[in-house]
């Protein structure tokens, strides 16, 4: 049986670190408000830039070589560029790990071809850099503070390397922020482009002919969705973390107030111990 000493020396040390867990919280819950709004403004543009990229591929599909953008150039996916958007932190849960299972599932389902990753994210990195891996790149503290320059760089390379015929095929692979306690495993194709369906056409005015505003459009397009993603992993990410912490910190404080109980129970012994002997020696001593 632990001495009173022991128990409580443990009761200190998790309640310091339930004060941890409880500051990383707050902490999460503040930059989870801030990145959360940014997903939200985020949204609408995205939604208008597909709508109007939808239009702009309507006027210019009279135009024979509107088929000849390479972005568009659909090839058999032999060569496949994966980008991994994972954590750089941990505990936030199954957050990075579940991003990693989805990794290794796509390479097992896609055995055939040659996958190479793209790792955004020091969880991921750490990961595939022990195992034998084709890695084109690697970028870690982007979700700290996410810049449209940094992912729009990384967009620019994949597109590059997929009009070089390096790659048929761009993968992104990333959690998508639903709610507080809900994040999705989300993995989209962005290169070749698929053109977002026509819901309700627009008559535009064009003053420049359409297949050169789709030409100028499909980069934006895919530099878009790179920092989109980059934007709901991060929000998921501190999402993620904010839950895991409120469950550490709860169960913290049922620890304590059961290693509470117990030293309130080994003290009693101890004490109604003492009384015995008190009290029986007492009655020894007596004539």
């Amino acid at each position: 049986m632990p001495s009173l000493i022991d128990i409580r020396r443990r009761i200190r040390s998790v309640k310091n670190t339930q004060q941890i867990t409880k500051a990383m919280k707050m902490v999460s819950a503040a930059k989870l408000r801030r990145a959360q709004d940014r997903v939200v403004a985020s949204r609408p543009y995205g939604a208008l830039l597909r709508k109007v990229l939808a239009n702009v591929a309507a006027a210019a599909a009279t135009d024979e070589k509107a088929g000849e953008n390479p972005l568009l150039a659909r090839r058999p996916e032999q060569r496949i560029l994966l980008v991994l958007i994972t954590g750089d932190k941990g505990l936030a849960g199954a957050f990075s790990s579940n991003l990693i299972k989805g990794a290794l599932q796509f390479i097992n389902d896609h055995r055939g071809a040659q996958i190479t990753l793209e790792l955004i994210g020091r969880k991921g990195r750490d990961f595939f850099r022990k195992r034998d891996s084709q890695i084109s790149g690697e970028h870690v503290g982007l979700a700290a503070k996410v810049a449209y320059a940094d992912t729009s760089a990384i967009a620019r390379k994949a597109m590059d390397l997929y009009r070089d015929e390096q790659i048929d095929a761009v993968y992104l692979l990333f959690n998508e922020f639903k709610s507080v306690i809900a994040q999705k495993l989300t993995l989209t194709r962005v290169l070749p482009v698929e053109m977002p369906e026509q819901s309700a056409p627009m008559d535009y005015i064009f003053e420049q002919p359409p297949i050169e505003m789709l030409e100028a459009l499909l980069p934006r397009y895919v530099e878009m969705e790179f920092y989109r993603s980059l934007l709901e992993s991060a929000a998921a990410e501190h999402a993620a973390r904010m839950t895991a912490m409120e469950a550490a910190t709860s169960n913290a404080g049922e620890m304590i107030d059961k290693l509470t109980l117990y030293m309130n129970r080994v003290r009693q012994a101890s004490i109604t111990k003492e009384i015995i002997e008190v009290v029986s020696g007492a009655a020894a001593a007596e004539p």
